[in-house]
């Protein structure tokens, strides 16, 4: 049955359906709150909440939740029926403004970096009424802030909301500076790409590591990866077609707009991308849309990864971030226009953007620190851990030639010639696209590469508001100073890029001359998560962060906290898994092939028939056993002096320098194993089945 497109956002409390239940002056106020970045009215909350309530109710909804998204990058709510008990002691349903705006769950449970003790457990949630309700499943979503009682946030969307703030607060100035007077407010833009893993969920509950780490710990290369490279945009296969419509409708219904799918570059590799949505929203979607597809994927048979490496030795997975700024007249700020080398706005924008990335690159790099993304940056799938700007060849002459005080020319856009007669002209763009570089510019936004695919998209984007915003700032104010407008846009081109130009980078960002070429040019390079988190505290990161009012410092030192101690629970968690997997089924399976193969020798020499390879290969295996023996005892013994570092830095510093060097060792002992015994022996399903049977 074909889908009703009509029925597009059918369970969210949207536009529509606000206008049509609420009265006139109710809705009005509240239209005026969201547009204008403003508080609700207390008087209308009650109005509000009776309305959304019985929407819910008409859509199946027994229950409501304050829907947030504490720093665990995946969301959390606690469920509360409408049911209450008037004084007759009868039952009634009822949702009360007070229940809309404030929620109270538990604020010593999720973590917080020290700003809650175990007995201080109060927090709150906040309506965020600029993302509209939805129901699903029979209860009634409705988007929340997260915050301590002492006023901390303790969650990635209440530093989101403020940087909202600042940047529609700076682009405006700036919009009204290059003589724009219609626009009011100024939203950053977002399209989250989003890769994941589509596996058979027979195979996947058959594999402990999976279930508990999202990852494959251990697995021997399979004869075909990703090598023929006949995978990306090929057909889809019939079972992760029939999840990607279902995954399509259930996401449509919920006023998700997924626009694209596609088989990605690794087998068993996909992506799904929507159109772009105001950063907020777009965030709250993207949070829906992780936890819609492993919802669908179980219905339909298959497990869903959002790791970012589940796999060793193919690509792992990542999240285009695609960031943009767009005023509500229609502007978009980063579009060049057909004459980009004349559009001064679009160009000092630019500059803004390009001294941002160069001055915060080390807060940008940490904006996609997760544990995971250790595994997959830099390794020749995804951009380094090195931050640089592609601007391509025509904007980058553009802004050199007018830093040197020359006019630049106009480029004639130049048709594509196929050499086929038959097909259609087309004129080709400004510049090529580069997926090696970390952040891209990509025709009216800037692409960042780099965000983890399991990670929630609020950390980037509220870094990209702010350290923008500030840079627009500087520009506001050396423009505002200034008695001669032009020669002062000349000025602060020319400063840009002797000062960030450094930045730019239009070339292969996966090779080692550019390693070496960034770190000459004093370029940062933080190679891991712990390097990453140092720039939550570095004194430059918390002075923009706090001069915007986005984090406190005290905020930026919890989550420097969070971000250390969130990776070694990771690593120590990735550990015990493997322990226990090698304890309980791989060694034994090596110790019966030993065995039994050991048993097939003696026998075959009794019958007087020489064995002596397979004699050969029973020492093989015993060998392996030893090594494997050796290598768990080793990690096992590392694992119980983790306790004993003093904080969370020393404890992270001894995961990684320590405890994964010990799992590497005992994977490499264990995947030699593996490919010396037989399939039917081998406990665990292997990479071939993993990656190929779907």
């Amino acid at each position: 049955m074909a889908f009703d497109f009509n029925t597009f956002g059918c369970m969210v409390f949207g536009d529509e359906e606000m206008k049509s239940r609420l009265p006139k002056d109710i809705y009005e106020s509240l239209k005026s709150s969201i547009e204008e970045n403003r508080s609700i009215d207390p008087k209308i909350a009650d109005v509000v909440a009776n309305a959304m309530m019985h929407w819910a109710i008409e859509h199946g909804a027994t229950h409501y939740t304050h829907w947030f998204q504490p720093m665990t990058n995946i969301t959390a709510g606690k469920h509360d029926s409408f049911l209450s008990v008037e004084k007759n002691g009868k039952m009634a349903l009822h949702f009360s403004g007070k229940e809309l705006i404030k929620g109270e769950p538990d604020a010593s449970s999720f973590p917080n970096g020290g700003l809650r003790n175990t007995f201080e457990a109060r927090g709150y949630t906040a309506w965020d009424c600029t993302s509209p309700a939805f129901v699903r499943d029979g209860t009634l979503y409705i988007p929340t802030a997260f915050c301590a009682y002492t006023g901390e946030a303790l969650d990635t969307k209440t530093p989101l909301l403020r940087s909202m703030s600042v940047i529609s607060e700076q682009a405006l100035r700036f919009l009204r500076l290059f003589g724009n007077k219609k626009a009011t407010r100024v939203s950053a833009t977002v399209g989250a790409e989003q890769e994941y893993f589509l596996i058979d969920r027979a195979l996947y509950e058959k594999r402990l590591d999976l279930k508990l780490c999202g990852r494959t710990l251990f697995g021997a290369r399979p004869s075909k990866g990703q090598e023929m490279e006949d995978h990306y945009l090929g057909r889809i296969r019939l079972r992760v077609a029939a999840f990607m419509k279902e995954l399509d409708e259930e996401l449509w219904r919920l006023g998700v707009s997924a626009k694209t799918k596609h088989n990605e570059v690794a087998p068993a590799q996909h992506e799904l991308a929507p159109i772009f949505d105001t950063v907020n929203i777009a965030g709250d979607h993207n949070q829906l849309t992780m936890e819609m597809m492993r919802i669908v994927a179980k219905r339909n048979g298959l497990a869903c990864l959002l790791h970012e490496k589940p796999f060793a030795g193919v690509n792992g997975s990542g999240k285009h971030n695609n960031w943009s700024l767009s005023a509500n007249d229609g502007t978009n700020l980063l579009d060049p226009g057909k004459n980009p080398y004349e559009n001064m706005q679009f160009l000092v924008m630019l500059c803004a953007v390009i001294t941002a990335v160069d001055r915060h690159a080390a807060l940008l790099r940490m904006s996609a620190a997760v544990a995971g993304n250790d595994e997959r940056l830099g390794g020749h799938e995804a951009p380094p851990a090195i931050i640089s700007i592609f601007l391509g060849e025509q904007l980058t002459s553009v802004l050199t030639e007018i830093a040197k005080g020359h006019s630049p020319m106009c480029q004639k856009m130049s048709s594509l010639d196929t050499g086929v007669p038959t097909l259609p002209a087309f004129t080709r763009d400004d510049s090529d696209r580069n997926r090696t570089s970390p952040f891209a510019f990509t025709g009216n936004k800037f692409e960042f590469r780099m965000v983890g695919s399991s990670a929630s998209i609020a950390c980037a984007n509220y870094v990209l508001n702010t350290i923008v915003a500030e840079s627009l700032d500087e520009i506001c104010t050396r423009l505002e100073k200034s008695s001669d407008f032009d020669t002062e846009v000349q000025a602060i081109i020319r400063d840009t890029m002797e000062q960030h130009g450094r930045i730019i980078f239009n070339g292969n960002n996966y090779t080692e001359e550019w390693v070496k070429t960034a770190e000459s040019l004093g370029i940062v390079h933080l190679r891991d998560t712990i390097e990453a988190a140092s720039a939550y505290i570095d004194p430059k990161s918390v002075e923009v962060l706090s001069k915007y009012h986005v984090l406190t410092p005290v905020e930026c030192e919890a989550r420097y906290d969070i971000l250390l101690e969130n990776y070694a629970k990771i690593v120590t968690i990735e550990a015990n898994t493997m322990l226990e997997m090698t304890q309980r089924e791989l060694l034994p399976a090596i110790i019966r092939a030993a065995g039994e193969t050991a048993q097939s020798a003696s026998s075959l020499s009794a019958c007087g028939i020489a064995g002596a390879r397979i004699s050969g290969l029973a020492q093989r295996l015993s060998e392996c056993a030893d090594a494997v023996f050796t290598a768990a005892d080793q990690l096992r013994e590392a694992l119980t002096h983790v306790h004993e570092e003093q904080c969370t830095y020393s404890c992270a510093v001894y995961a990684r320098d320590t405890i994964k060097p010990l799992m590497a060792s005992l994977r490499e002992a264990v995947d030699s194993a593996e490919e010396l015994v037989s399939k039917d022996c081998w406990p665990i399903p292997n990479y071939t089945d993993l990656l190929h049977r779907v």
